[in-house]
């Protein structure tokens, strides 16, 4: 015994000590629900992939949201300052000479231009490609380095657009890789490459370690120029699938910080006395999609033929008609959300048609536009038909989502009442995915992640070859000249007029039912300070964190 007790007395001081060494340190764990599959800013498509990687790797510019007017304002990140040419079809950087890779090298403007030839790579298979339209390219989409790029000295570069384009600075708003580290690897092969999940990085945090399946842990890289001596040292991304083991694990404390909470549970949290509760307004919103062509018959012979039941404007209005929207918002969202009408989001102040008042609940009206469009039931078994067709579909809806089941449900009785006959399917997320690009469901709930800045030519224009994002197959030649000519200058004011005339036409067209807004409810602990919440994001900017004492 005597032997042993030296021993255990060490062994009870040694825990004591890590205790409180673990009590003392700097850190958050915040929960997210999936792994990512890279930490690679190429490939980094998923939104916890991206959160992550935005800690790791710099931009030339810091884009931050102004609440006041509606919009992004630019900062200095890794470009000190700028100056643009006369008519903006030219850019000069200026890099800051004291940003380093985590390997200790020196960023500079190589760095850059191997960038945006790496993300306009087709061999490469980046996220990014077919994104640099402004940038003079070749024919298949690959930034022309000779005509875009030139650079002065390490720091300094310029950076040339196309004429008669709309410039701004998203079109620089790419994280930055390094080329030192990727020009040893065969660009086909980077996608599988060790630096997926071992980067060499730029930002305010590195990787400390990754264990599969359980956390990803960052920590402060006290070389970066963001470092400062106050910032949180580790950031824990801890991998909870499970919903209600994650809600136990914030009461308890064990988890820091986390999003997606229901709206059912954010009362409940809000009462415990160390959590705070707040949300992200106007970036997401649900629809329901209809396939306005017949997708098996542009598949077979990339040709339109309209869609036996959605092809029609009026069915597509009387549908809208049928669907009670706002009892989905009241009963289930809980106030954490707003009725949609449009795909601009009321954060964008002067873009957004206020005017717009979407189609109210009205199974009246419903059931005469129906009428009109010469669905009837002729047999009185409660479903209407026309030419021997019953109106019958699957509405599919991605598992695991309790918000799209619940909205489901209530879409099925709602059409049920005006005769319409609806069978609810849910699939993975990914098998749903792939069914919306091969163009093989009729009708489906999902939702869209409202993009900086507006995007409107990728989800609804209608050459269907160039936006495989347009999975209702909408085609309209009077949202098309908009669209277009949104790509070219304008003042301001006719931009604007633009914009809200679009929002007009899409709202009476409804290729989709837009339902509505929800948003991102989030919960942390109250000793973390100073977080930035707006519609960029809840996990952002971590490096301005703090911990309270």
């Amino acid at each position: 015994m005597k032997f042993y007790f030296p021993l255990l007395l060490l062994i009870l001081i040694s825990a004591s000590c890590e205790k409180e060494e673990i009590k003392k340190s700097s850190r958050i764990v915040i929960a997210i629900q999936s792994e990512p599959e890279t930490l690679n800013p190429v490939y980094a498509f998923a939104i916890n992939e991206g959160v992550i990687t935005d800690h790791l790797f710099l931009y030339l510019l810091d884009l931050k949201w102004n609440e006041k007017i509606g919009d992004v304002e630019a900062f200095p990140m890794l470009a000190e300052s700028w100056q643009w040419n006369s008519d903006s079809t030219s850019i000069d950087i200026y890099l800051r000479e004291d940003a380093k890779w985590s390997d200790g090298k020196t960023i500079s403007a190589y760095d850059v231009v191997y960038s945006f030839d790496i993300y306009s790579d087709k061999e490469a298979q980046s996220r990014f490609y077919g994104m640099f339209k402004n940038f003079h390219h070749n024919e298949n989409g690959e930034v022309n380095l000779e005509k875009t790029f030139a650079v002065k000295d390490s720091f300094h570069l310029i950076i040339n657009f196309l004429p008669d384009k709309v410039i701004s600075l998203f079109d620089l708003a790419f994280p930055i890789i390094p080329k030192h580290i990727y020009e040893k690897l065969n660009r086909s092969e980077i996608q599988t490459a060790e630096i997926n999940f071992n980067p060499v990085s730029s930002g305010p945090y590195k990787l400390k370690k990754w264990e599969r399946n359980q956390f990803i842990i960052l920590e402060s890289d006290k070389n970066s120029f963001l470092y400062d001596d106050n910032m949180i040292d580790e950031v824990i991304f801890k991998i909870i699938p499970d919903y209600n083991s994650m809600l136990t694990q914030l009461k308890k404390g064990e988890v820091d910080f986390a999003e997606d909470i229901r709206p059912s549970d954010a009362k409940q949290l809000s009462s415990q006395k160390n959590l705070q509760v707040a949300s992200v307004k106007g970036r997401q919103y649900d629809f329901v999609g209809w396939n306005n062509i017949d997708g098996k018959y542009f598949s077979e012979t990339k040709k339109i033929k309209p869609h036996k039941f959605f092809g029609d404007k009026k069915v597509r209005q009387a549908l809208s008609h049928a669907i009670n929207r706002k009892e989905i918002l009241d009963q289930y969202l809980l106030g954490f959300g707003s009725l949609c009408n449009s795909p601009i989001s009321e954060i964008f102040i002067n873009e957004y048609d206020s005017s717009l008042k979407g189609f109210e609940f009205n199974s009246d009206k419903a059931k005469e536009l129906l009428r009109e469009a010469d669905w009837t039931d002729k047999d009185k078994n409660g479903i209407l038909e026309k030419d021997k067709t019953e109106f019958s579909f699957t509405l599919n809806i991605p598992s695991g989502s309790p918000l799209r089941e619940y909205a489901a449900t209530v879409i099925k009785n709602n059409l049920k009442q005006v005769g319409i006959d609806v069978k609810v399917e849910k699939l993975e997320f990914g098998v749903l995915m792939d069914a919306l690009l091969n163009r093989k469901i009729d009708a489906w709930i999902l939702a869209w992640f409202v993009p900086f800045p507006i995007d409107l030519k990728s989800y609804w224009y209608s050459d269907l070859n160039q936006t495989q994002m347009n999975f209702a197959g909408y085609r309209s030649n009077e949202a098309d000249k908009i669209i277009l000519e949104l790509e070219k200058k304008h003042s301001y004011r006719d931009y604007i007029d633009l914009v809200k005339k679009f929002q007009k036409i899409i709202s009476e067209d409804q290729p989709v039912t837009f339902l509505y807004w929800f948003d991102n409810v989030i919960c942390y602990h109250n000793r973390i300070k100073n977080i930035t919440i707006n519609p960029f994001g809840s996990i952002q900017r971590i490096w301005e964190w703090r911990l309270e004492n």
